[in-house]
C-alpha cells in the first residue's frame, strides 16, 4: 500500500472515530433499508416515515406507545452527494385515485428523520441525548449481491456462472448464452462486438431470471439489472467466459478483455459503494418476498436460500465501541422482514414467519456468532387487504378482501385491477422445511394449489386538510422497536 493510501485510511478512521464521539451527544442511527426488486423498501420507508411523523398505530413501539416520542421531523440531506428520498411524492402516489404503489428502488437515496424524546435513562438525560437522527438509506438489494466478486477473480465468477445457469430452474433461461459462449475460443482477439453480444445475451438472461414466473434471486452483477448512468459503458459490457483450454489466453484475447472489464466493475462500482455508503452502515433491515418465491416453486426458495446467505456473509455484523470506530463500523441489529403478510390470513402469518427463518438459518447462525442481534418478522408496511370468515358445511374458512392488481390472475380469472374479492389466499405448509429440500423440483402435495395473489394499495383515509390521518400495516411497529427502540430508552 502506498504511503498515500495509509494516511487516507488513517485520515478515515480518524473522521469516523470523531463521528462515533458526536454520537455521544448527538446520537444518529444509520439504517440500511434493502431488498430484492419487489420486496417493497420504498413503501417500507414510506410508512415508517408517516408513522413516526404523525404517530400512527404503533402499540408495540414502547417509546410512541409510552407517549415518550415529543416529534419527529424531517431535516435537510446530510449528504449533498446523495439523491434524496422522494417520501412526499410516494406518499402521493399511495393516496392517489386511484392509489399506485411507488416504483422499484435503482438507486441509492437517503433521508434524515430527527426524533425527539423523553428518555428513562438519567444518563442520557445528564449527557442532554434527548435528540435522535435517523438516516435511512435506501439501496437495491442486488447490489449487495455484487460485494462477493471483490474477492472472486473472473475464472471464478465465470466457472460458479456457468455452473449455476446449469441448474433446471435457469437451464432454459440460459440458454441462448450458453449456446454463444461454447461455440466461440475465448483466446480470440479482443472484440467490442462480440463483448457487446454476450453482455446483452447475459443480462437478458438475468432479466428472464427475475421474472415472476422464476422469481429468481441470485443475479449478479446487480448493475446488469439496474445499469442507471452506467448502461452501455465498457463497465457493464462483460460476460462469463469458459476457461481456455490451457488455461492461459494472450494479452489482447476476448478473455483477457472481459477479466479487465471485470475487474474495473468491482473497481469503480463496488468498491466505492462499499467504502462510501455500505460499510457505514450501524443497523439494516433486509426485506425479503417470500411469496414470490412460494409461488414460483421449490428452484426459486433454494435460490432465495443461497440469496439470503449470500447477502448476510457481506456484512461485519458485532457490537459497535469507540474501537470498532477505528476500524470500521460494525451492524449491531439486523432484521429479516417477510413482507406481504397481508395477502395472506393472519392465521398464517406465523407461518411465513417461519419459512423465512428457514430460509435465513445458516446466514442467522453465522451473524449470532459474531454478536449481532437478527430478528425474522412478518409484515405488510402498508395493509392492503382487511381479513374475513365465512362459514361453509359447518366450517369457518378465513379470506381476506382487496382489489387485485390488474392483470393479476387466479386460476383462470383475470382481473381488472378495480373490482375487490374475497378469497380464500392458500395455507402455507406446517413444517416450513419441507420447503427447502435439498434437489427438490416438483411441488408437495397440496403445494399446486398455492398461489398468492398482488393488491392494489388501500384507499386511505385523509383530513380535512386532505392529508393521509395514518397507514395501516402489519408489525411494522416491531420491527420499529427493534431496530431503533433501544436508543429511543
Amino acid at each position: 500500500m502506498s504511503e498515500t493510501s495509509i494516511i487516507n485510511s488513517l485520515w478515515h478512521r480518524v473522521q469516523d472515530a470523531g463521528d462515533y464521539v458526536n454520537d455521544l451527544s448527538n446520537p444518529t442511527i444509520r439504517l440500511g433499508v434493502t431488498g430484492l426488486a419487489r420486496a417493497g423498501k420504498t413503501v417500507f420507508i414510506t410508512s415508517l416515515i408517516h408513522n413516526l411523523l404523525h404517530g400512527g398505530r404503533l402499540p408495540f413501539f414502547d417509546a410512541m406507545a409510552e407517549g415518550r416520542i415529543n416529534r419527529a421531523y424531517l431535516e435537510p440531506q446530510p449528504n449533498d452527494e446523495i439523491p434524496r428520498f422522494g417520501y412526499h411524492q410516494h406518499l402521493a402516489e399511495l393516496t392517489g385515485d386511484p392509489p399506485k404503489w411507488p416504483s422499484s428502488t435503482e438507486r441509492i437515496r437517503q433521508l434524515r428523520v430527527t426524533i425527539e424524546f423523553e428518555t428513562n435513562s438519567m444518563v442520557r438525560r445528564a449527557l442532554g441525548q434527548d435528540r435522535l437522527h435517523l438516516d435511512i438509506i435506501d439501496y437495491p438489494g442486488e447490489w449487495l449481491l455484487d460485494l462477493p466478486l471483490l474477492n472472486m477473480s473472473f475464472e471464478q465468477w465465470s466457472r460458479d456462472a456457468f455452473e449455476m445457469s446449469g441448474k433446471p430452474e435457469r437451464l432454459t433461461l440460459a440458454a441462448d448464452w450458453r449456446a454463444s459462449v461454447m461455440g466461440l475460443d475465448p483466446t480470440m482477439e479482443q472484440s467490442e462486438e462480440t463483448a457487446e453480444q454476450l453482455s446483452e445475451l447475459f443480462r437478458s438472461y438475468l432479466v428472464s431470471c427475475r421474472a415472476d414466473a422464476h422469481a429468481l434471486s441470485m443475479l449478479p452483477p446487480g448493475r446488469f439489472l439496474m445499469p442507471g448512468e452506467l448502461a452501455g459503458s465498457p463497465a457493464l459490457t462483460f460476460s462469463p467466459l469458459q476457461l481456455p483450454n490451457n488455461g492461459r489466453a494472450p494479452k489482447n484475447s476476448l478473455w483477457q478483455m472481459m477479466a479487465r472489464r471485470y475487474e474495473s466493475y468491482k473497481t469503480h462500482v463496488v468498491k466505492p459503494f462499499f467504502k462510501e455508503h455500505f460499510a457505514k452502515l450501524d443497523r439494516q433491515i433486509v426485506l425479503v418476498d417470500t411469496l414470490s418465491a412460494l409461488n414460483a416453486g421449490p428452484g426459486a426458495l433454494n435460490d432465495l436460500e443461497n440469496t439470503l446467505s449470500a447477502i448476510l456473509s457481506c456484512y461485519r455484523p458485532g457490537k459497535n465501541s469507540w474501537l470498532s470506530a477505528l476500524l470500521g463500523t460494525k451492524i449491531d441489529r439486523i432484521a429479516f422482514a417477510a413482507t406481504k403478510a397481508d395477502h395472506l390470513h393472519q392465521s398464517s402469518h406465523e407461518r411465513l414467519k417461519k419459512v423465512l427463518e428457514t430460509l435465513t438459518h445458516r446466514a442467522s447462525e453465522r451473524a449470532d456468532l459474531a454478536g449481532a442481534t437478527v430478528d425474522v418478522m412478518a409484515i405488510a408496511s402498508i395493509r392492503s387487504t382487511v381479513e374475513m370468515q365465512i362459514s361453509e358445511n359447518g366450517e369457518t374458512l378465513p379470506l381476506i378482501k382487496g382489489i387485485p392488481l390488474k392483470g393479476e390472475r387466479l386460476a383462470d380469472v383475470v382481473f381488472d385491477g378495480k373490482e375487490e374479492i374475497a378469497i380464500f389466499p392458500g395455507d402455507l405448509p406446517e413444517d416450513p422445511a419441507q420447503t427447502l429440500l435439498e434437489g427438490r423440483a416438483a411441488p408437495l402435495p397440496g403445494e399446486e394449489d398455492i398461489r398468492f395473489i398482488r393488491f392494489r394499495p388501500p384507499k386511505i383515509e385523509l383530513d380535512a386538510d386532505g392529508k393521509p390521518i395514518a397507514l395501516p400495516h402489519i408489525h411494522l411497529d416491531k420491527v420499529m422497536n427493534f431496530l431503533l427502540g433501544d436508543y429511543l430508552e
